[in-house]
């Protein structure tokens, strides 16, 4: 994602995270009926990209049933349970980290994993240099001792175990995928030693998968042969579906929704905690909104009351800062905007905008009516003082790649988006969103600003040394940021999952956001 060296703090502290239904080597065999058959109701894009190496959206629910980790975080236990490692080690200084892997693990090639599988996927990774890859930054060597061991130097201390088991970038491939051609991932194949194979890809709209009849965890016992991901825009088609048991799980349904069908007897409503918030970002890049006045007016014109208690159905809470309540960095001490129309009016006044002048744009995700309704509370509170805002739904990938274009002014005015961490840190949030960037990947506010900087990257650096004094930078950026303005924190919220109650295994949690392990669920 960024050509620097980015300091990956160790803070074994707060990993207070909470996922999901936690042969031949080339087909799965077989038929499926109906109830061997997961159906996954999913309200955007299941995958934008399938190289592991690189995808840094929503593919994480599809790829962590493709791919496996050396290790998994457990919610329960709030440590790691081994994957495809057995075990580790750490030097007395934390710079040298020797992972033993387990034996009899094929790929979905057939070949076997290895040591020198594991050096070159996380090589593979880390050169790529986009996406999550910055997680292993503070990897200075990878060395294969022998078939079944793997070693790791550092640069510096770093929480080696937390990163390795990361929903993003932390997958082992195949090395084989090394002969086939540059983009033949990108094109829709994988290679992973996960529980399911890709059995069909409509891009942007479904995925089906299907098991892999050598998986090294077997097959005894229950569990879905197969697994289907679709796309399901409509609120009102995924809850029905799921009523009907037609999906067998689905979430993001509106909170009158989730109200209702906690009275059902055909389906379960689970409230989980998350690390998820919601942000509208600020083109900042852009007149009027390059000025700092038109931003603050804009901060104090939002109905930040109303999101939490009517959007969001009142599961949620409103933002302080960009790091979610929580997770360690958040600061409840922090300036909390109110709905304030005089001073909104007063500060566009100051600016040099007149009633009725400004018009803006904002985009939000399709298929999300928290979002949706978030927005138009937002238009209604802007009209009161003039501003005319025009909302617009779009798909994920469209308002992202809208966002990311070259030239600014073709850039929305605002983008609503959701947030959830890569890993379990505030730098996940203060790193991703703000830090400054050439080429906008998730600082969709396109801020820049070299004190916020320095702050975000000390702050992550201190964490492996003294905790209490990188929360300290981190809160000390964020009052930077509640300074500029450069995005509305609006609330972090918390995740409702809808299963149909024949539907057995699934757990949620969000070091895997909204992630369904399929292997772990089954027909009851």
């Amino acid at each position: 994602m960024k050509n620097k060296i980015c300091f990956l703090a160790v803070f074994m502290m707060i990993l207070s995270l909470f996922t999901g239904c936690g042969g031949s080597s080339s087909d799965s065999g077989g038929s499926s009926d109906g109830n061997d058959v997961a159906y996954y109701a999913y309200n955007s894009e299941p995958i934008l990209n399938w190289d592991p190496s690189v995808e840094f959206s929503n593919g994480v629910i599809v790829l962590n049933n493709v791919y496996e980790t050396l290790l998994r975080f457990n919610p329960t236990t709030k440590k790691y349970d081994y994957v495809l490692a057995t075990s580790y080690k750490k030097s007395s200084d934390g710079l040298v980290w020797t992972f033993k892997l387990r034996k009899g693990v094929k790929f979905h090639d057939g070949n076997t994993m290895t040591a020198d599988a594991v050096k070159y996927s996380i090589e593979r990774t880390q050169k790529k240099e986009v996406g999550a890859s910055y997680i292993w930054a503070p990897v200075k060597e990878i060395k294969a001792i022998d078939d079944y061991t793997v070693q790791f130097t550092l640069n510096y201390a770093a929480p080696l175990d937390m990163i390795a088991s990361c929903p993003y970038a932390a997958f082992i491939i195949s090395p084989k995928v090394k002969d086939k051609p540059d983009n033949w991932l990108e094109q829709g194949n994988e290679d992973g030693t996960g529980p399911y194979k890709l059995s069909s890809n409509k891009m942007g709209d479904e995925v089906v998968l299907s098991k892999f009849n050598d998986y090294w965890k077997g097959w005894n016992g229950k569990h879905f042969s197969k697994a289907v991901i679709k796309k399901t825009s409509e609120t009102s088609s995924r809850r029905q579906m799921v009523e009907k048991g037609d999906a067998d799980i689905t979430n993001n349904l509106p909170a009158e929704d989730v109200k209702a069908l906690k009275s059902s007897q055909n389906v379960k409503v689970d409230i989980e905690p998350s690390f998820t918030n919601l942000v509208a970002f600020f083109n900042t890049k852009k007149a009027p909104l390059d000025n700092e006045k038109v931003r603050e007016a804009l901060t104090y014109a939002f109905p930040y009351e109303n999101a939490v208690k009517y959007a969001a159905g009142g599961l949620a809470k409103q933002s302080t800062g960009v790091i979610p309540v929580g997770m360690w960095g958040h600061g409840d001490s922090l300036t909390k905007y109110s709905l304030n129309l005089d001073k909104a009016k007063s500060l566009l006044k100051e600016a040099g905008i007149n009633e009725g002048q400004l018009k803006l744009s904002l985009t939000y995700m399709s298929g999300d009516e928290s979002e949706k309704k978030t927005a138009e509370l937002y238009k209604s509170e802007l009209s009161k003082i003039g501003v005319n805002l025009e909302v617009r739904a779009m798909p994920w990938e469209s308002q992202w790649q809208q966002a990311k274009g070259t030239d600014i002014q073709s850039r929305q005015d605002i983008l609503m988006m959701y947030w959830w961490p890569d890993i379990s840190s505030p730098y996940s949030w203060a790193y991703n969103l703000f830090h400054s960037e050439k080429n906008p990947l998730y600082n969709l506010a396109y801020y820049s600003n070299s004190q916020y900087d320095q702050l975000v990257d000390d702050g992550y650096k201190m964490s492996s040394t003294n905790i209490e004094e990188a929360e300290n930078k981190f809160i000390d950026a964020q009052k930077i940021l509640l300074k500029d303005n450069p995005a509305v924190f609006i609330y972090d919220k918390e995740d409702a999952w809808i299963t149909n109650s024949s539907l057995g295994g699934f757990k949620a949690n969000s070091a895997y956001p909204l992630v369904v392990f399929f292997y772990d669920c089954y027909r009851k």
